[in-house]
């Protein structure tokens, strides 16, 4: 089965999930996330694939009541502290992409720690947007580019596709083949709207704290089944595999 080298997943329903179960407030559906988002990548590790991107906090969550952000950023610390004998056990890299520096402190000296004590894990490198958010993101690389030209750097006909690709937080891992988006809804939510161009789309009704192994795999089955024409014909592609 052709496996995808990158999956990018938007991590949604934790909160309706928690309501469901009669909890008085979204965060333990955060809580039972961080449970899934481990399952996860302990299978992309096992399964062979390279890279797993996950969507755990955008820039416009910072609006939601402070209570809630308080809290995430609370099971942010915990989570990365309780899950290094994991990432150590199955090979796993942690990266982060976003305006880090708006995290609080201890997040930013968390992640910090983990990525070092990770840097030689090969087996998976999965990444955590915080703080993220994809037009943003562009509006940097685009600001980064002008500021070089304006600096005698680059010139302007320098900037092609690879040059802007290059200027992104995304930079050093390919784009992603398969983005899966759990709770049912349809939208990508400003999240790596340059990268996944040519990504498959999946939308999945699961609310993501039961996100499972047999999720994934239903997953990857969509995948192999899906012809990647990257804008050529199926006769193009049947004549090159000949």
């Amino acid at each position: 089965m052709s496996l995808p080298t990158h999956i990018a997943i938007i991590m949604d329903g934790n909160g309706r999930w928690a309501k469901r179960q009669g909890f008085r407030t979204r965060v333990r559906g955060h809580e039972v996330g961080v449970e899934a988002l481990r399952r996860t990548a302990q299978s992309c590790a096992e399964l062979g694939i390279s890279y797993l991107t996950v969507y755990a906090f955008s820039e416009e969550n910072w609006a939601r009541p402070k209570a809630e952000v308080d809290a995430l950023m609370k099971i942010l610390v915990s989570s990365l502290k309780k899950e290094m004998p994991t990432l150590m056990e199955h090979g796993i890299q942690l990266q982060a992409i976003g305006k880090l520096h708006l995290l609080p402190k201890s997040a930013q000296r968390e992640l910090n720690e983990v990525k070092e004590a990770t840097s030689g894990n090969s087996n998976l490198i999965l990444t955590l947007a915080l703080s993220y958010g994809s037009r943003q993101e562009m509006l940097h690389a685009a600001k980064a580019l002008a500021q070089e030209v304006a600096d005698g750097k680059r010139t302007v006909d320098s900037i092609d596709e690879a040059a802007f690709s290059d200027a992104l937080y995304t930079a050093d891992m390919p784009d992603p083949d398969l983005v899966i988006r759990t709770s049912g809804e349809h939208r990508i939510s400003n999240y790596l709207l340059w990268q996944i161009s040519y990504a498959e789309l999946l939308f999945m009704p699961v609310l993501w704290p039961d996100f499972s192994r047999e999720h994934l795999e239903e997953a990857l089955a969509y995948y192999a089944s899906r012809e990647r024409r990257m804008g050529k014909t199926s006769e193009q592609l049947n004549e090159k595999s000949a």
